[in-house]
């Protein structure tokens, strides 16, 4: 029989799945992001600086005690790794070998990089990094007009194909620059490097995203990969045939599950916390997703022409009572120390407007903090009235 979930249970369990919001804390702070990176499955690296980058971000609101540091510590203990997942990752060192899949893919020609492959040119550098030791772009001459879909130089490119299809990896970053080195002098001699078969990989990103998320379809399990829903669907059928899994109904769609799922909504929700999240946060990262299980419609602006904005240039979901209740589109001006809020948008479902703002200032104090920030500006807000609701609790504060 398919157990039957309000639409309120099925947001506790996403929200404990993804743990948000985060538990108090007790330990090391680096085992709790480490801990925060296992649970997720990956973390996106985004290069937009408007605020903190998403990768410090994500795991910022998993771990309140986070330090950017924590991610150059976490590679240099090959602890994690950098590689694709949807986008561009951090990911366990023990979910290398699910890394091959793709890389097989294209040293085989099976799948196509964006990149142009100059197979001369990869072995110059892929010979140079071999003799010299870890490199960065700027390390090689970079002659030649910019290329490609992404106007990168042809060095750059050859480097990148090196790395998607496995010979090159990324240990650390300088300056958030790439730094390239063989892969076998990064990975350590315990891990597993051996080529999935199709069932194993299926039931690992199943498994994966179960973990994660909770709650999922063949579509989000699948999200952004070629070629593989017919095989999840079959595996997900499978693994509910042999009780690895059970099927629930929200609403009138068919999730699937992890059978230990259901003891989440026996766990309380700390409602009372808020949280301001990325654009590139793994709760966030499928809208369609969000929509549906929290009637949030969101659209990350940047990419739009200024007049298309709605929200803003770089507006951040702000998640409050198991709700997304609301957007701030903010920028921190790091010369003058000065978070600039560009606007705060509640959504039409909030009305408990006091207690919000009386959390969101406090949680904008951390925020702050967070961004290297000793002042916080508000310009507009939407009800207008909120703005002086705002000033008037956040008067005098300083960090």
């Amino acid at each position: 029989m398919i157990k039957k979930l309000s639409i309120q249970q099925a947001r506790k369990i996403v929200l404990h799945s993804q743990k948000l919001p985060p538990i108090n804390q007790k330990g090391n702070a680096l085992a709790a992001t480490f801990t925060a990176i296992e649970n997720l499955g990956y973390i996106q690296i985004d290069t937009i600086s408007a605020i903190q980058r998403a990768h410090h971000h994500t795991l910022w609101n998993r771990n309140p005690k986070y330090k950017n540091s924590h991610i150059d510590q976490l590679l240099k203990d090959k602890k994690i790794f950098e590689y694709w997942s949807h986008a561009a990752a951090y990911l366990p060192m023990k979910d290398f070998r699910f890394s091959l899949i793709r890389k097989h893919a294209l040293l085989s020609g099976k799948d196509n990089h964006w990149f142009v492959r100059d197979e001369k040119l990869m072995n110059y550098v892929l010979h140079r990094i071999a003799n010299e030791g870890p490199l960065l772009t700027r390390d090689f001459k970079n002659s030649g007009k910019k290329i490609g879909e992404w106007g990168s130089k042809p060095t750059k490119q050859a480097l990148e194909n090196l790395y998607m299809q496995g010979d090159l990896m990324i240990p650390y970053r300088v300056n958030f620059h790439k730094v390239y080195d063989l892969t076998e002098r990064v990975i350590p001699d315990n891990v597993d490097t051996t080529l999935p078969n199709k069932e194993q990989y299926a039931r690992y990103l199943i498994i994966r995203y179960l973990q994660a998320n909770g709650l999922g379809q063949v579509a989000e399990i699948s999200y952004l990969l070629k070629n593989i829903k017919l095989l999840i669907t079959e595996t997900l059928q499978e693994m509910v045939l042999n009780n690895e899994l059970i099927q629930v109904f929200v609403g009138e769609n068919t999730y699937y599950a992890l059978p230990d799922v259901l003891e989440l909504l026996n766990k309380p929700l700390a409602k009372s916390k808020l949280k301001i999240l990325s654009p590139f946060d793994n709760f966030l990262i499928q809208r369609k997703r969000m929509k549906y299980f929290f009637d949030f419609d969101y659209q990350l602006e940047c990419y739009l022409p200024a007049d298309k904005r709605k929200y803003g240039y770089f507006s951040l979901p702000i998640l409050y009572e198991g709700k997304l209740v609301a957007r701030m589109d903010c920028k921190a001006e790091r010369k003058l120390s000065l978070l600039q809020i560009h606007n705060i948008i509640l959504e039409p479902s909030l009305k408990k407007m006091d207690d919000f703002v009386s959390v969101l200032c406090k949680e904008l104090k951390s925020f702050m903090l967070f961004n290297n920030c000793k002042n916080v500006r508000v310009n507009n807000t939407t009800p207008i009235n909120l703005k002086s609701i705002i000033e008037s609790e956040i008067e005098g504060m300083k960090i």
